[in-house]
């Protein structure tokens, strides 16, 4: 038998039945399902220094498995110094194995390493998707502290299959990703 993230067998095994029951679904092709994650940095600064982009490259590559790219600037802005086809961020799509392999470290690992951390807020884009707003890549343990030149942020994008945001929310709590608990 091939290797298989404890994730994806925790999702066949718990999260699928549990969701089935929660919202009434019929079949088990009616279930939300995590269809990617992707990871994104933009880098205003890379406009002067062109060793951000590679640094950062090298950075999200570590830290995802994958290999990042950098995303190019669609037009001019002369106010911001940018020109067409500039180097202005860089982004790694997840999907299969390697989401369920970050998805774990990420709710394991790094998200319990911020510092007075309380969950995370629930702000869903109304199609089901979730975008996690990091400010510092230095919780992800990958990343070694003394070669680290600059703080970056990055967002972290969840793409459910979820037809509501009820349904995707369900999907990352199951998957135990920690939002914070409404207190009224």
């Amino acid at each position: 038998m091939s290797y298989q993230p404890s994730l994806k067998t925790l999702y066949k095994e718990q999260i699928v039945p549990s969701l089935m029951k929660e919202f009434g679904f019929s079949s088990i092709m009616q279930c939300p399902k995590l269809k990617k994650i992707v990871v994104n940095q933009g880098l205003g600064d890379a406009t002067q220094d062109k060793k951000i982009i590679e640094i950062s490259l090298k950075e999200i590559s570590t830290i995802t498995g994958q290999k990042a790219v950098a995303t190019l600037s669609k037009k001019d802005i002369s106010n911001f110094k940018v020109r067409k086809k500039m180097p202005i961020g860089v982004k790694v799509t997840l999907r299969r194995e390697k989401m369920y392999e970050f998805l774990e470290r990420l709710i394991k690992v790094a998200l319990p390493r911020i510092r007075d951390f309380n969950g995370i807020g629930g702000k869903f884009d109304g199609r089901g998707n979730y975008t996690l707003g990091i400010t510092e890549q230095i919780i992800f343990p990958e990343i070694n502290m003394d070669s680290v030149s600059k703080i970056q942020g990055m967002n972290i994008t969840f793409v459910t299959s979820g037809k509501t945001d009820e349904e995707a929310l369900a999907l990352l709590k199951n998957f135990g990703v920690p939002f914070k608990q409404n207190k009224k």
